[in-house]
């Protein structure tokens, strides 16, 4: 029985078997025009269905199917299978077939096929509107039309080729033969097979059941097919010999060393690696860690229920040495029955951590690294690192055992660990501050002196929310501050911003005293300062051992910045504690948040550096030319090149830049307007730096850099003022 629209109707056998004749004859012809790579997409759309999840079901390994496009997102459900099916498919795919088959269609001769009206009501007779969506394919909007002018036509057609497909005479046409045995050939005879067959299916029956020849012009009878196919596609089971062909791919493409990472998802204490998907419960008081079971091995966690951070390596060999800075170590051997474990949980896993070990049976060696299981109060403090390599059968190994977990789970008495100290800093993960801030501490100076030093008014107070909304209005990252005092010093605190990492900043804040800052952002860039009476003793990225002077000694003595699972920031601001001998505390963030006040800042102009010659220079190939000029007369190509940027900017009648243009130095009140023009919406930018480059006390550094600068005042007219500086400065070379 077919459905037709709401009706069911009966097609008699001998009627199918007509169609199948005519389709049959048809299919040849078809599969011999459609492409082998889309062929093939279609024909894996099965395998978004088949289970992939452990040894018991077969190989655990798919070629996965792009994902569709859509703009806007996935289009709602339309009540139609077929267009339901066209919408689940990339409009790329869908081109591609029409671009392939179109001239195809009419080259069908399928004469022979069988008046199929009766099987259908009256055909509409009213008016129908149209409405089609810009930049939707051909074959989406004909398959849609066709369903508004003869309803029932669309169901009618996936109906019978389901039908035809388990017929004898086309099942035998649909089977992928022999000689096909890799993977890509065989999904592509897979999909091709039936697409032609949907393909022939819609051409018979759309131009036997009544359908004006308008609406079954060759995009929409291929709508109508490719949608067929991709159903059929979905409920088909893959060919017998794509398993073994997938197989055979994974193998060929699965190349050493591997790496991958990301939370696996814990429940009852544990999760696994493991060729299966059920997880068991075990007994893990050997070694307190992981226990090898069947096709893997399951390990404990601290925390009972949530998310552990994992990565995950697969060598071709084992490791060269024995990883620090991991409390538990063990190693151990399992044997894959299929391979290609996933890293999974009692409650699943992440797609991007399935199958990750070798595609083959076999013996292999697993080195499980876990640390932070004693801190299960501290968010994502527990992680671990998992290494793989096939290897004989081995005793297992212990290389380290010091968290209290294990040493419960083994039944040995709990060891005295004293606590680290950026300990003391854990809650800083969970605060406003956990992504993006410097705080900076700062002794022998009040609030307001503090405040003066990082370039903000100690009388011009706002709301720190205020700021804050208003900054991401503006989409700016122009800076502010808050500031409190803490009995003995000064804390201030920048959200996502920097100033206090600065050379100047520090240099002014340190006068009186000591002041020293950490700086961390969310790309993991971290700076690390110290400041003295008026002298920066350190600015750096602080990677293992810092060369400091000794004044810093103590203030970093057994911090670790090599381990970067003790935390680089709450080390640094350990460091920053012990050297002024205050520090941020939770409770100094509540009362800063509480107050609501900070402070906008008016930052520095940028540190002006030496001359170090880089790629994309603006004065390219006379920069050597320069090196060979005198002192005096650098000067004065880095100030008419200032000038330069004046006069294309129309600036040459304001006061102070005609002043500092004529002092060849920027005035106290041109230097305040300097600063500003680098905020978010700081007036005349690139002349202001021209005028400070300009300054540059490396004469030709202020030549190049103030070229740079005054290119991009010129606007339109920026290649005449590059025509002219290369000009002068062939003009001054000595010969």
């Amino acid at each position: 029985m077919e459905t037709a629209g709401d009706a069911v109707v009966e097609v008699p056998d001998p009627v199918l078997a007509e169609l199948a004749g005519s389709v049959a004859a048809a299919l040849p012809l078809i599969v011999a025009r459609i492409p082998r790579s889309p062929a093939a997409e279609l024909g894996r759309l099965g395998t978004t269905t088949d289970s992939d999840t452990g040894p018991s079901r077969g190989p655990a390994w798919r070629v996965r199917t792009r994902a569709p496009f859509h703009s806007g997102g996935p289009p709602p459900p339309s009540g139609s299978p077929v267009r339901d099916a066209l919408g689940s498919l990339p409009s790329s795919l869908i081109d591609r077939l029409l671009g392939a088959l179109e001239l195809t269609v009419p080259e069908l001769d399928l004469s022979g096929a069988p008046d199929l009206t009766a099987f259908l009501g009256p055909p509409f007779s009213g008016t129908i509107g149209i409405a089609s969506v810009v930049g939707a394919s051909e074959a989406v909007t004909g398959a849609a039309i066709l369903e508004q002018v003869r309803p029932g036509a669309v169901p009618l057609v996936v109906a019978l080729a389901r039908r035809l497909a388990a017929h004898p005479p086309i099942a035998i046409l649909l089977a992928a033969g022999p000689e096909t045995t890799d993977e890509h050939g065989v999904a592509a005879a897979h999909g091709a097979a039936r697409l032609a067959l949907a393909v022939a299916t819609a051409a018979a029956v759309l131009h036997r059941v009544s359908v004006p020849p308008w609406a079954t012009e060759p995009p929409a009878v291929l709508g109508v097919a490719i949608g067929t196919a991709a159903l059929l596609l979905r409920e088909a089971p893959m060919p017998a010999s794509y398993a073994a062909a997938l197989l055979a791919r994974a193998r060929a493409e699965y190349l050493l060393p591997r790496h991958s990472s990301g939370t696996v998802p814990v429940s009852g204490h544990r999760f696994a690696l493991l060729e299966g998907t059920d997880v068991p419960e075990v007994d893990v008081g050997g070694n307190g860690l992981v226990t090898v079971v069947p096709g893997g091995a399951v390990l404990r966690t601290g925390v009972e229920t949530g998310q552990v951070r994992i990565m995950l390596s697969v060598l071709d060999g084992p490791p060269p040495d024995i990883a620090t800075g991991w409390e538990e170590i063990v190693e151990v051997s399992w044997r894959a029955a299929a391979g290609g474990a996933s890293l999974v949980g009692p409650d699943g896993g992440q797609p991007q951590l399935r199958r990750l070990t070798p595609p083959w049976p076999g013996d292999y060696r697993l080195r499980v690294h876990a640390r932070g299981r004693d801190d299960t109060d501290q968010p994502g403090a527990e992680c671990y690192e998992l290494v793989v390599w096939q290897a004989p059968a081995a005793p297992e190994t212990v290389y380290a055992r010091s968290d209290r977990l294990g040493h419960r789970l083994r039944g040995e008495p709990e060891p005295a660990r004293p606590e680290r100290p950026e300990a003391a800093y854990r809650w800083l993960r969970g605060s406003t501050l956990s992504e993006a801030a410097t705080v900076t501490v700062v002794t022998g100076a009040d609030a307001a002196a503090v405040l003066r030093a990082f370039g903000a008014d100690p009388a011009r107070p706002e709301s720190m929310r205020a700021i804050s909304e208003d900054l991401m209005g503006r989409q700016s990252i122009d800076p502010w501050v808050a500031v409190l005092d803490v009995g003995g010093a000064a804390v201030a605190v920048e959200y996502n911003g920097w100033q206090g990492s600065t050379a100047p900043v520090l240099t002014r804040a340190s006068a009186g005293g000591r002041a020293a800052s950490m700086f961390w952002n969310v790309n993991a860039l971290t700076r690390l300062s110290f400041a003295e009476d008026g002298e920066v003793l350190l600015s750096v990225e602080p990677f293992g051992d810092l060369d400091a002077p000794p004044p810093l000694g103590a203030a970093l003595a057994g911090l670790d910045f090599a381990d970067h699972h003790r935390g680089k920031r709450l080390m640094g601001l350990v460091a920053v504690q012990r050297f002024t001998g205050h520090g941020i505390t939770a409770d100094d963030l509540a009362r800063i948040e509480a107050a609501d006040i900070g402070f906008r800042i008016v930052p520095d102009l940028p540190t002006l550096y030496p001359r170090q010659p880089q790629y994309g220079d603006t004065v390219g190939p006379t920069t050597e030319t320069l090196a060979r000029l005198p002192a005096p007369e650098l000067r004065d190509l880095a100030w008419w090149a200032a000038a330069e940027a004046v006069r294309y900017a129309g600036l040459g009648e304001d006061p102070e830049i005609a002043a500092s243009v004529a002092a060849r130095a920027l005035t106290p009140d041109a230097r305040l307007r300097a600063r500003r023009s680098q905020l978010h919406d700081g007036e005349h930018r690139w002349v202001w730096l021209a005028l400070h480059r300009a300054t540059n006390p490396d004469p030709v550094a202020a030549v190049t850099q103030t070229l740079d600068a005054a290119r991009y005042a010129a606007g339109a007219y920026a290649a005449n003022l590059v025509a002219d500086a290369d000009a002068r400065i062939a003009g001054s070379a000595p010969h």
